[in-house]
């Protein structure tokens, strides 16, 4: 067995009694630099691993990839077995694949139709936004950048065309 600090056994006892064997969040104050320290000698030893996260469980989120999506940290069979826990059927490890699903969209709604707008090829202008949804430029600035591209993680992407000026559009 592995020597273990007392925080790092108290992460993996944690996790071992999830369902979903996730070890966020952390205990105390252990945040920043003070939680790489603790958790990145787990990760390297194989008893915690990434797996991808639901972004709007912000408690659960270890970090952004560079990608935009998110990654928790759950404990491995080897985790499990470090703390003496025994595993009698062996559990799946957590896949890191699929994403998890994105929030359901709501119809009629405003952001519903600025998404409608933005897949269109030739996307929206700001102006045609604020036209559309009655919304102020900084609020549609704002929609465009959490909702859209952080929460519902929509590859949403600026450009210009000289008779139009600048414009939003989803890609891909």
């Amino acid at each position: 067995m592995p020597e273990l600090t007392e925080t790092q056994s108290l992460i993996l006892s944690r996790a071992s009694r999830r369902d979903d064997r996730i070890a966020l969040p952390l205990p105390g104050r252990l945040r920043g630099a003070a939680a790489k320290k603790v958790v990145a000698p787990l990760i390297e030893r194989g008893l915690l691993t990434e797996v991808d996260a639901d972004p709007r469980k912000r408690g659960a989120l270890w970090r952004q990839r560079q990608d935009g999506s998110f990654a928790t940290l759950a404990i491995t069979d080897a985790g499990l077995e470090a703390i003496g826990v025994e595993i009698d059927p062996p559990r799946p490890e957590p896949a890191s694949e699929p994403a998890p699903e994105r929030p359901a969209r709501r119809k009629g709604t405003k952001q519903a139709m600025l998404v409608e707008m933005l897949r269109t090829k030739d996307g929206a202008t700001l102006d045609e936004i604020v036209a559309a949804t009655g919304w102020k430029k900084h609020t549609a600035r704002g929609v465009i950048s959490g909702q859209l591209r952080k929460r519902l993680g929509l590859n949403v992407v600026t450009e210009a065309d000289a008779e139009r000026g600048r414009f939003y559009r989803i890609a891909g």
